[in-house]
């Protein structure tokens, strides 16, 4: 008896679809990996888009090599401020009054400086001081007397705003040492041989490219092995590739200026101990477990009263070398200095990722956070846009990424 045999092999696919995608196939995969990963990339393309759009409408004024390195000079303060106002707010809490510490800090420098004629380096480390004391004031009453942080912070920012008038009696004071006017506005000094480059610059960008490539690999392979999601391969490099360019630019526009700010420097060294801090140390996971589920964390032992005094402690030492940083840059303390810092910071914050209840953000995504609205206030100055207008697109721009947070989160419970 016969049995007819139907040809099961399945018919060959047709050009750009299946298995062989070629281009298709990559931009398929990069694209799927930034619907999965859109909250981490989100904020980080719309940088991209923002700067692109500024450095056309401007005539390429705004990647003009002193223009690169007047914006790092401009924000490095408010950067510093989001830093800890993003671990403020992972805790769950907020903070107003880092404004008014960031001009009563500055405000003690000049009184030390100036007045009395303290070394710089003395009077760096009492700023310092004075700015831990204030946190943990703060935290103190916050986390062992239960006040709410709104209440607390509100208080501290009508306090510290009027102790900076009392100490400089209405009057800006002025002008800082050398020595302490090179934190907010100098520059890496120049060594070895004439290259047309700031030689350090690209020693320390070509240093950071390395570091940097190192890891991510690292963080991928230790994803691996506890077996977690890694993104695939292709998109892997492809994320390497983005980012040994954005620095390598970067470096390459401050090394053909004046090198790199000393702020900038200093910003790294926040922007890495913070970075690894929160992703690798018990501290930072306790910052996370209290922000995003308070009971449970209690019940798996994390003193939460502890960790929240040594969110706004740290937040105060920020808050006070963000305050050397400003008043070192306007080589003066002014009562008004700090006007409407906390407000930059927490905007910073949630643009970057932060999330209103808590739980969620990271570092990096402070320092986006900070760069977009950075980026937007100096092209819109370079455009000779009003101070009006400004006000209200930096408004849309906050309500815009808060909204992105909130659609991204219900799309994902769905």
């Amino acid at each position: 008896m016969s049995t007819d045999v139907t040809d099961k092999t399945p018919a060959a696919a047709p050009p750009g679809k299946g298995g062989s995608a070629g281009g298709d196939g990559l931009l398929q995969l990069v694209l799927g990996g930034l619907r999965r990963n859109m909250r981490q990339y989100g904020m980080l393309i719309a940088l991209g888009l923002i700067v692109v759009l500024f450095q056309i409408w401007t005539g390429g004024d705004l990647l003009l090599p002193r223009n690169v390195s007047n914006l790092v000079l401009q924000n490095s303060y408010i950067l510093i401020l989001a830093i800890g106002m993003m671990l403020v707010i992972i805790a769950g809490h907020i903070d107003l009054s880092v404004g008014s510490i960031t001009a009563f800090v500055g405000a003690f420098a000049a009184v030390l400086t100036v007045q009395h004629h303290v070394a710089w380096p003395i009077a760096l480390v009492l700023c310092l001081l004075v700015g831990a004391v204030a946190g943990s004031v703060q935290g103190f009453l916050i986390a062992y007397f239960g006040i709410p942080s709104f209440i607390v912070t509100l208080a501290g920012m009508l306090l510290f705003r009027g102790l900076t008038e009392i100490l400089l009696k209405g009057q800006t004071l002025g002008p800082f040492p050398n020595g302490l006017q090179k934190i907010g506005n100098g520059f890496l000094p120049e060594v070895g041989p004439n290259t047309n480059y700031h030689n350090l610059t690209l020693l320390l960008g070509i240093v950071l490219i390395a570091a940097v490539v190192w890891q991510e690999v690292r963080d991928r392979r230790r994803q691996q092995e506890f077996s977690l999601d890694v993104v695939p391969v292709k998109l892997f490099l492809l994320k390497l590739v983005a980012l040994v360019a954005a620095i390598l630019a970067l470096t390459m526009l401050l090394a053909s200026y004046d090198g790199a700010p000393i702020v900038l420097i200093i910003l790294g060294v926040l922007v890495g101990g913070y970075g690894y801090v929160m992703r690798n140390s018990v501290f930072g996971r306790h910052i996370y477990a209290i922000g995003g589920n308070l009971p449970a964390a209690k019940l798996s032992g994390v003193k939460d009263k502890r960790i929240t005094f040594q969110v706004f402690l740290n937040m105060g030492v920020l808050a006070a070398l963000a305050g050397l940083v400003v008043a070192a840059r306007l080589n003066a303390a002014s009562p008004k200095a700090g006007d409407g810092f906390e407000l930059e910071a927490i905007a910073s914050s949630f643009i970057g990722g932060a999330s209103m209840s808590g739980g969620v953000g990271t570092v990096l995504g402070a320092i986006i956070g900070g760069l977009v609205l950075g980026v937007l206030n100096n092209g819109m100055n370079l455009l000779s846009v009003g101070t009006d207008w400004q006000q209200v697109i930096k408004g849309l721009a906050l309500l815009a990424a808060v909204g992105f947070d909130v659609w991204n989160k219900r799309k994902s419970g769905s």
